[in-house]
Parts: structure tokens; C-alpha cells; sequence
């Protein structure tokens, strides 16, 4: 692997039949900058991709899944993406956003469209593409999640 590909860890979070994403900040130079994604992030020097997911959704949401089931990895040259699915077994407003511009629930059709509104931004955004590939695969596996 080159030096300078990043390796991060996401979470695909379900309920319901609908998946938690993240509005990402609107600012230049962050991968996806106003695009919802995923949360999750950089995997620390040290740090097992699954340890660094549960950090990462502690710093981001406060809430750290009852369990992580690996999904995949996908690889660029620029960026190592380990996925992860976990149930969210709280409501949103027991969610508290400590990075990001917004989060909500997407249902599969909005995911197939690619875009939604976002209340605290006030407009349509897209989500990012490696976001939308990464949900499509998952939703196409036919993952019966577990731990509901």
C-alpha cells in the first residue's frame, strides 16, 4: 500500500429500513464537502479499523453500536474504506451531532436517487458517490441485519 492512502472506517447504520448518514461540513478540502455521507472516519496509527469506527461514532453522534458485522473494503489508490453495518437501536433526538452539518434517515428510494433535502441546510444535497455505490451493494447483498 502507498504512504498516502488513508485508511478510514464507516458505518452503514440501520432502522427500520433506513440508513443514518451524515450532511458533510460545506468546506473546501474535506473529501465530499456538502455531500451526505457516512460517519465514521480516520483509522489511528495502532488502531483496528473496527476499534477506530467505535471511536469515531462516539466523537461524532455519541453512540456506539451494540455490535459491528464487517461488510466490505473497498480500495482506491487514494483511500482504504472499511465498512461496517450496525443496527441504531435509539432515536435521533438521543443522537447529539458533534461533526457534520446534518443527519437523518435516508429510505432505499432517496438512496436510488442520489439527493435529498436537508432541513438544517435549507436545500437538496448530494450524496457522495462512494456513499451511494457502497448503500447500493449493501441493499443488492439482501444483508438481513440482526440485533434489532
Amino acid at each position: 500500500m502507498l504512504s498516502s492512502t488513508v485508511e478510514v472506517a464507516l458505518a452503514i447504520l440501520h432502522q427500520d429500513d433506513q440508513f443514518l448518514l451524515q450532511l458533510r461540513d460545506d468546506i473546501p478540502g474535506i473529501a465530499y464537502p456538502g455531500c451526505w455521507g457516512f460517519f465514521g472516519g480516520h483509522i489511528e496509527l495502532g488502531e483496528s479499523p473496527e476499534r477506530g469506527l467505535r471511536r469515531e461514532l462516539e466523537e461524532e453522534i455519541g453512540y456506539v453500536p451494540p455490535v459491528l458485522t464487517a461488510f466490505g473494503c473497498y480500495r482506491t489508490p487514494e483511500v482504504v474504506r472499511h465498512v461496517y453495518y450496525a443496527p441504531l437501536t435509539v432515536v435521533l433526538t438521543d443522537l447529539v451531532l458533534h461533526e457534520g452539518w446534518d443527519l437523518d434517515l435516508w429510505t432505499t428510494a432517496e438512496v436510488e436517487r442520489g439527493a435529498r433535502y436537508s432541513q438544517r441546510a435549507s436545500q437538496v444535497r448530494p450524496i457522495a458517490p462512494p456513499t451511494q455505490k457502497i448503500l447500493l451493494d449493501f441493499l443488492a447483498a439482501r444483508i438481513v441485519p440482526t440485533g434489532e
